[in-house]
């Protein structure tokens, strides 16, 4: 795509809702079902033709995997309101009572939704030559091969288990998928209930040997009731049934803990207890077994979902096959920025000439690693500081700091352990750190460090200099394979000076004074934010240009939703690009007719956090304040974490941030759902023969402004021109 001029959509007329009172609690989306709005476009992607048949059944899983965290975490606390007779309504009026009733309702259409869906894309594998077999489909040739297959690499890790007054119902951990039987002995016809937990450990999806140019699969529990009769000898089945159970996997860690790290380990272990939020059962379970399964979890009809079809709909994701590319996207290397190709590699040569931004995964996440790296055995490195809120297992930024701490360097690692899932994770690199030497700190008690800095701290001639680091994104060279995220690297002193009262803040208590690029929360990211978005205001009250672009995850906080109202009715133009949740009511005459929000589901999760201010010459400008961010528009973020809002002054980096990332993401069309005044998301529709544009394609095929090397301005696309 070449140049083109200012693409932002007009926005369409205001929806006039003249009976509604929006001075009350109406003006907002509830979060909860907002979020559900978001699975349902993760979930509509596993029906997109226009996407590749394995990548549709990857957001099939993936939209499972999020329903199965949204029961675990947000669901399970609005259930423990509910008992404990709390009725405070959500910033919606909803109480969590009534939130649930809506949640369960909506939850069950989706799980329907998503068999329905399995049952669409198995059918076209069966075409494209993958098959799912069931125990009925296999002849004498299966049944030799699976009997090897069963004896050497299941049979060992299984645990069969009776269930009778001298062996009690088993526990059943957070995601387990088991099969409960009702079996008769063959000698004298006693019946026995029992258990089959089917192993979280290995594969759920057995491949056998192809057959007439077909892929083949037999799932896990097709397999163990092959072969009940080696488990259960001297019995035969009369009934049986498949049951997976959600458990309540929040964290509670006492606020006057001696020892973090202990009281963790012991959290962790609290929480594989949980309740029982959510029982997934065969829809045609034999009654006895139902009533059983259902007492021993001690669980009510409201907390039962029955499916006929298959449960566990996450571990789909082993049947994304590698050797179909021809079912998958099309592959994409990532870039390595022709400014560090021209340096022969040397991230410190490439930051000292011009302030850089990468942006990922279309520039590869590995010069994140290289840079610490590099750092780790430049002997001209004397110090390195670093957040860690996840991280891969075998994390090449940890094996960095490792290496630098080993070679005597001054490193200190700042590890969230209250990272949600990720805590176990994180105590073990912790450890790691600690016995390379490193000094390893967790921050606060109250707070969650999310906030995304490393400095390096180079001798150079008689000075040091800070090179910094501020992304938007995790530490995760995993994740940041599909994570669209942002990282800017600045040897800028201002910009050094504020990440170290940053980090001295997290390892000493010490609160920051006289930021000078930066704002952080929960000392002023919210306060600078809400100034920002009333500065706006003010200019469009004024006469002058005013307008606010934004792109995040989730959108909720009360106070900023607010302001956001309060310059639209001042004339504010504000356009928001908001992946997941959004309590903002946009499009509604005299409260909001001046805001847009969309949301883009595709290839890669958009995650990145920008907020730029036309600063009373409009947008695109080079006047502009722009910002990158690691924090959503979410109380959690804004009050009880530590987050960065980094201001960019580099003009071409400005001009990246505006011109290119903001400018493409609005105009996207082909992944884009735009949100209506009602809560509705509608995605609009192409006509025949058309190709809409795609940002994500767009990103993969131009180079960014501030990572060119030799090229000009003038060979990097940009989709806006400058008002300036």
């Amino acid at each position: 795509m070449t140049k083109a001029d200012f693409l932002v959509a007009p926005f369409d007329a205001p929806t006039d809702l003249p009976e509604a009172d929006f001075a009350g609690p109406k003006r907002f989306f509830n979060r909860e079902l907002s979020w559900l709005a978001f699975n349902w476009r993760v979930l509509e992607e596993a029906e997109n033709p226009r996407v590749p048949l394995l990548e549709r059944l990857r957001f099939l899983s993936i939209s499972a995997t999020n329903l199965d965290e949204f029961y675990t975490v947000r669901v399970a606390g609005l259930r423990e309101l509910d008992h404990a007779g709390n009725t405070t309504p959500a910033a919606d009026g909803l109480t969590p009572t009534e939130q649930l009733v809506l949640i369960n309702a909506d939850a069950r259409k989706l799980l329907l939704a998503q068999q329905t869906a399995w049952n669409t894309i198995r059918a076209e594998m069966e075409e494209k030559g993958i098959t799912l077999l069931t125990r009925g489909d296999l002849d004498d040739e299966d049944r030799v091969f699976l009997e090897v297959v069963f004896m050497n690499n299941v049979f060992p890790v299984l645990s069969p288990l009776a269930v009778d007054p001298a062996h009690p119902f088993p526990f059943i951990p957070n995601a387990g998928y088991s099969l409960a039987l009702h079996l008769e002995r063959t000698a004298d016809k006693r019946p026995l209930q029992a258990l089959l937990p089917i192993p979280q450990q290995i594969d759920r999806y057995v491949e056998l040997p192809p057959r007439n140019g077909k892929q083949r699969f037999l799932p896990l529990e097709e397999l163990l009731l092959l072969h009940l009769v080696q488990l259960f000898p001297g019995y035969k089945m009369k009934g049986n049934c498949a049951f997976r159970v959600l458990r309540d996997s929040d964290l509670e860690v006492e606020d006057e803990a001696e020892d973090l790290v202990r009281e963790f380990e012991v959290a962790l272990k609290r929480r594989r207890r949980g309740e029982v939020v959510r029982l997934t059962l065969s829809a045609d379970a034999p009654p006895a077994l139902r009533q059983l399964i259902m007492d021993r979890l001690i669980v009510t009809e409201d907390e039962v979902v029955e499916l006929g079809g298959m449960l566990g709909m996450t571990d789909l994701k082993e049947l994304v096959l590698d050797n179909r590319p021809d079912l998958l996207w099309p592959a994409f290397t990532p870039r390595v920025p022709e400014r560090v190709q021209d340096h022969d590699g040397d991230m410190f040569a490439a930051i000292q000439q011009k302030d850089m931004l990468l942006h990922h995964p279309y520039e590869t996440f590995d010069m994140v690693v290289r840079f610490l790296a590099q750092a780790a055995r430049d002997p001209n490195v004397v110090a390195i500081k670093q957040t860690l809120y996840r991280t891969s297992r075998d994390s090449p930024i940890v094996e960095a700091l490792c290496e630098a701490a080993e070679a005597g360097k001054s490193v200190t690692a700042l590890v969230e352990l209250k990272a949600r899932f990720d805590e176990a994770a994180n105590i073990r690199q912790s450890r790691r750190l600690e016995r390379a030497g490193a000094h390893v700190v967790y921050g606060f008690m109250n707070y969650k460090t999310h906030a995304k800095i490393s400095t390096v701290v180079r001798r150079e001639g008689k000075q040091l200099v800070t090179y910094t680091h501020y992304g938007t994104g995790n530490y995760h060279p995993i994740t940041a394979r599909i994570y669209t995220d942002l990282s800017f690297f600045t040897c800028d002193a201002a910009l050094g000076r504020d990440a170290t009262k940053v980090f001295n803040y997290l390892s000493g208590y010490a609160q920051p004074e006289r930021l000078e690029n930066l704002s952080i929360a929960p000392i002023s990211l919210k306060s600078s934010l809400l100034d920002s978005i009333a500065r706006e205001a003010d200019f469009a009250r004024s006469g002058k240009p005013a307008e606010i672009w934004a792109k995040m995850n989730s959108v909720v906080d009360p106070d900023v939703i607010d302001g956001l109202y309060a310059a639209s009715q001042a004339g504010v133009k504000i356009n928001l690009v908001i992946r997941g949740i959004c309590g903002l009511r946009p499009g509604i005459k005299g409260l909001s007719e001046n805001i847009r929000v969309k949301s883009i589901v595709g290839r890669f999760l958009e995650h990145s956090r920008i907020v730029c201010f036309g600063n009373g010459y409009g947008l695109p400008s080079k006047k502009a304040r722009v910002y990158i961010s690691s924090a959503d528009w979410m109380g959690r973020n804004l009050v009880r974490r530590v987050e960065t809002l980094v201001e960019i002054t580099n003009q071409t980096v400005k001009a990246q941030i505006v011109s290119q990332i903001m400018a493409a993401n609005m105009a996207d069309e082909a992944q884009s759902w735009v949100l209506d005044a009602f809560g509705t998301y509608v995605r609009p529709p192409a006509a025949p023969g058309e190709h809409p544009f795609n940002c994500h394609r767009f990103f993969m095929e131009n180079p960014s402004l501030s990572g060119r090397g030799t090229a000009g301005a003038a060979d990097v696309p940009e989709l806006t021109h400058s008002k300036d």
